[in-house]
C-alpha cells in the first residue's frame, strides 16, 4: 500500500513544479499573541496563538513537502523579529511566503477565516488585525515611517501575485474546512502587513480562525480540524502553482 500511495501521489504532482516554500507561524517566545484560558475538563488551560500556529505550520510543512523544499521560520517556541522571518525567505530564495496566525477579538462572538494579502484599503476593521499582527508597538520614529514606505513600494509588485495565492488557498479552506464545520467565511482581504512587505515575493497571511470563541477555538485545537486545514493550505498551493507553471 505505501508503494501504492507514492505512486499516486507523484501521479497528482506531475504538472506541478518543485518550489521552495517559507512557512511562518506567528509569534513565538515572550510574544505569545493573542491568548485566553479555555476550560477542558476540569482544568483551565491558558492557550496561546504562538502554539497553535506552530502546530498548524508543521502541519502544512508535512503535506508540501513531497513535493516542495519547505522550511519554517521557526521550529520550537522563540522569538523571532518580523525582519528575520523575511530575511530566511530572502536567503532560501522563497518562491511563496505563508505567515500563519490566529485571530482574535474583544468579544466572544465573533467567528470564521479569513485570508490576508499585501495591499493598501481603508477597512477599519482590518486595521485591528493589522496593528495586532504588524506589532507596531516596537517600531518608533524612523522605523516605522522606513517600514511604511518600503510596504507601499512592494506593493505594485506582489500584489496581483499574492491576491491569486490567497484566493487559491481561501477557496480550498472554504471548501474543504469552512464548509464541512460550518465556519463563517469572512473573505480574502488586502493588508498593510510588515512581514509581508519584507518577504518581497508573493506572500499571505491566514487567519485560521478565532480564539477568543470558545467553540471555535476547541475545533481549531482538534487534530482532525488542523489536518483537514493544513491539506486545504496546501492543496490551495499546488493549485496556484499549476496555474503559474
Amino acid at each position: 500500500m505505501k508503494v501504492f500511495s507514492t505512486v499516486l501521489i507523484l501521479i497528482f504532482n506531475f504538472n506541478i513544479v518543485a518550489k521552495t516554500i517559507v512557512i511562518d507561524p506567528g509569534h513565538g517566545g515572550d510574544d505569545h499573541g493573542a491568548k485566553r484560558f479555555l476550560k477542558l475538563g476540569k482544568k483551565k488551560v491558558l492557550i496561546a496563538e504562538k502554539n497553535l500556529a506552530l502546530d498548524l505550520a508543521k502541519k502544512i510543512k508535512k503535506r508540501l513537502e513531497p513535493t516542495h523544499k519547505v522550511y519554517l521560520t521557526r521550529t520550537v517556541d522563540r522569538e523571532v523579529a518580523l525582519m528575520d522571518r523575511a530575511s530566511i525567505a530572502e536567503k532560501l530564495q522563497a518562491d511563496l511566503f505563508i505567515s500563519v496566525h490566529i485571530n482574535a477579538s474583544s468579544k466572544k462572538k465573533p467567528r470564521g477565516f479569513e485570508t490576508y494579502y499585501l495591499d493598501n484599503h481603508k477597512d477599519s476593521a482590518v486595521k485591528k488585525v493589522e496593528e495586532l499582527e504588524n506589532n507596531t508597538g516596537t517600531f518608533e520614529g524612523e522605523e516605522l515611517i522606513i517600514r511604511q514606505i518600503l510596504t507601499e513600494l512592494l506593493i505594485s509588485k506582489t500584489v496581483d501575485t499574492s491576491k491569486a495565492l490567497a484566493r487559491s488557498i481561501h477557496g480550498q479552506v472554504h471548501k474543504q474546512v469552512g464548509r464541512p464545520y460550518k465556519m463563517i467565511n469572512r473573505g480574502v482581504k488586502p493588508g498593510l502587513f510588515f512581514v509581508l512587505a519584507l518577504a518581497k515575493r508573493p506572500a499571505v497571511l491566514l487567519e485560521v480562525g478565532f480564539l477568543s470563541n470558545s467553540k471555535e477555538l476547541k475545533r481549531m485545537l482538534s487534530s482532525e480540524f488542523q489536518d483537514r486545514y493544513a491539506q486545504a493550505v496546501a492543496d490551495g498551493i499546488n493549485q496556484y502553482l499549476k496555474t503559474k507553471k
